[in-house]
């Protein structure tokens, strides 16, 4: 266990044993938290970063910490933070995120959430007129966390609402419904065509997932039922420069699919 703190402190230490379970440095002049700053403690268990000056962390501070189960920030003055950065730790499950000064949260955080126990993100500047929470699926799971009785807990502000998207504007978000992200799922008509020169030939996917999917090789020609689209692309007079590969890709904001026809 090590514990480093002082106004004198403006840095991270660089000779922190490699062994380290436990590792606080509070209440010090710290302002930034550079890439790959804990890098050689891949024992650490607990990182607390409290009540410093920190006004930045890099998206790969925290690579190699693959045993860190307990992350805290709090009382300090992050406007941001860099959620992408949560795969590199993967046994984490308490984010203490309280006393900053964040005004808002990214839809693409909650994808990042998925083995937190614990969050906090009290006490922060989340604006509450004409806010910017787009309540959609993407913060599905995070509403979730927030209802929950079980395990999981998270803590922040109980009056923050909807601004728009797939709840009504106003409604609290604590209380939004809102369905779970699904990914596109891609299905053709056919993978391989074989057509005579000069004929006409309609190839044909279909996509399937929540929000509905767009697609992007052709027009959309309709909506069959929420979350479904089929996508047409016609091709008149065949010559042989329209033989090859043709990709139907759906895309939303849970990922990314797509898949091949051949035409020859």
């Amino acid at each position: 266990s090590v514990q480093c703190g002082g106004a004198g402190m403006s840095a991270l230490p660089v000779n922190v044993p490699p062994d380290t379970v436990k590792l606080r440095l509070e209440r010090t002049l710290i302002s930034r938290v550079p890439r790959a700053a804990f890098y050689n403690l891949s024992e650490l268990r607990f990182l607390w970063l409290s009540y410093n000056s920190v006004t930045s962390v890099h998206p790969s501070s925290f690579v190699n910490l693959k045993a860190l189960r307990e992350l805290r920030l709090d009382g300090n003055l992050l406007t941001s933070f860099p959620w992408e950065g949560l795969r590199d730790m993967p046994r984490l499950q308490t984010l203490g995120l309280n006393n900053n000064r964040l005004s808002s949260l990214p839809a693409h955080a909650a994808l990042f959430l998925p083995n937190i126990t614990y969050l906090d993100l009290s006490s922060n500047r989340w604006v509450l007129h004409d806010n910017p929470w787009l309540c959609d699926c993407q913060l599905s799971m995070l509403t979730s966390l927030s209802s929950s009785l079980g395990s999981p807990v998270v803590l922040m502000d109980q009056l923050l609402m909807c601004s728009r998207s797939m709840a009504p504007s106003g409604m609290l978000l604590t209380r939004a419904e809102l369905s779970r992200c699904t990914r596109p799922s891609v299905q053709p008509a056919a993978t391989r065509v074989v057509s005579p020169l000069g004929s006409n030939v309609i190839l044909r996917c279909d996509a399937s997932g929540y929000p509905t999917p767009t697609l992007t090789w052709i027009v959309m020609q309709g909506s069959p039922r929420v979350g479904v689209r089929w996508s047409i692309i016609t091709l008149n007079g065949l010559s042989y420069q329209d033989a090859g590969e043709y990709r139907c890709q759906a895309r939303n904001m849970a990922g990314t699919s797509e898949a091949p026809i051949k035409l020859k």
